[in-house]
């Protein structure tokens, strides 16, 4: 990976900057059903509309222009359009074919619009983080509240899904691997599981991102760990990053990021949600107010990488950009599990 070099270097210097939501932008191009099938599945049997990850396929323009948008707002690392790119979800549009070349053409595209801008300032390099979402089934809980037994999947499931997909995301021109929105560690082990496989097949190392998702106010994620145990769940592996992402919005996170920054040796990563859904599912925060709140893991100096999920614009990232370039990223101390 040759640009692991670059990334580590950046990292040591300042906070990077991730970008925001893919998901909320394409929103704005108001896409039906013919926009989803293009030419190429105009005559798929089965509805599409929804499948934002197709959209790689047949509107890569649009996709394209998601990523400039974010990288001329300061984002320093692009996440593929790729969060449904495993057989697993796949399977929900019929479409299990199609992932290695869902992955391959979405990391294709964002290391496009990378190398662009890279070539511009190459003081400012950009990184293609390679998405890899939870899947829509759970390893460690059953469906069924009548089975507490069953499960909808197994790891080894689990385990191949996540290796299809990563060997085409780095095929594609990935340069980090971001496990994310983690609701499920099982899931995740069995992603990380599927990348380690890979690094011993290639015999390379590939830095990767693990991003859990606390989603109350009990700070647990859905499978009941706390942020610790999480932590210490994945920290078997020699991680570029943890941290989470999504369900809270930045103000309420702060706690479980001072868990993570306290307790950790590797870089922490934090990309929450313009504030809580309204009752319309909007996201109503606004670029001052998330980059105001995010202020405090700055001047706590509990971050290393930042951007945003559910509801985050460029106009968020931007404000986000501006804020932090302030600011020291967190110091990696000697604490490791």
């Amino acid at each position: 990976m040759e640009n692991s070099k670059q990334l580590y270097k950046a990292l040591s210097e300042r906070i990077l900057i991730l970008d925001g939501a893919m998901g909320t932008m394409l929103q704005r191009y108001k896409f039906e059903e013919e926009d989803y099938r293009g030419e190429r599945f105009k005559d798929w049997e089965h509805p599409v509309k929804g499948n934002n990850d197709l959209l790689s396929l047949t509107q890569p323009e649009a996709i394209e222009e998601v990523h400039r948008k974010y990288l001329e707002s300061g984002a320093d690392i692009l996440e593929t359009n790729t969060f449904s790119g495993t057989t697993i979800a796949m399977a929900d549009y019929h479409m299990e074919d199609l992932v290695y070349e869902l992955n391959y053409e979405s990391a294709k595209i964002a290391r496009k619009v990378c190398d662009e801008f890279t070539a511009k300032n190459p003081d400012k390099p950009r990184f293609v983080a390679g998405s890899i979402g939870p899947t829509n089934r759970t390893a460690s809980l059953s469906p069924d509240v009548n089975d507490p037994g069953y499960r909808a999947i197994t790891f080894e499931e689990l385990r191949l899904a996540y290796k299809q997909q990563s060997e085409a995301l780095l095929d594609g021109g990935s340069d980090i691997l971001l496990v994310e929105t983690i609701f499920d560690t099982l899931n995740a082990k069995a992603a990380l599981f599927a990348i380690d496989e890979i690094q011993e097949e290639r015999g390379i190392e590939i830095p990767i991102m693990v991003s859990g998702t606390i989603t109350d106010a009990s700070g647990r994620t859905l499978s009941g760990q706390t942020a610790e145990a999480f932590l210490i769940s994945v920290s078997h592996l020699n991680l570029l990053s943890v941290g989470f992402n999504c369900a809270l919005g930045a103000n309420q996170l702060t706690p479980y990021l001072e868990t993570l920054a306290h307790n950790s040796d590797f870089f922490v990563s934090a990309y929450p949600n313009a504030g809580l859904p309204n009752a319309f599912g909007q996201y109503d925060e606004s670029p001052e107010f998330m980059a105001e709140q995010i202020r405090e893991y700055v001047e706590k100096g509990l971050i290393n990488i930042i951007g945003g999920c559910c509801g985050t614009t460029p106009e968020h990232i931007k404000a986000i950009a501006d804020l932090v370039d302030k600011y020291e990223p967190r110091k990696l101390s000697a604490v490791s599990y």
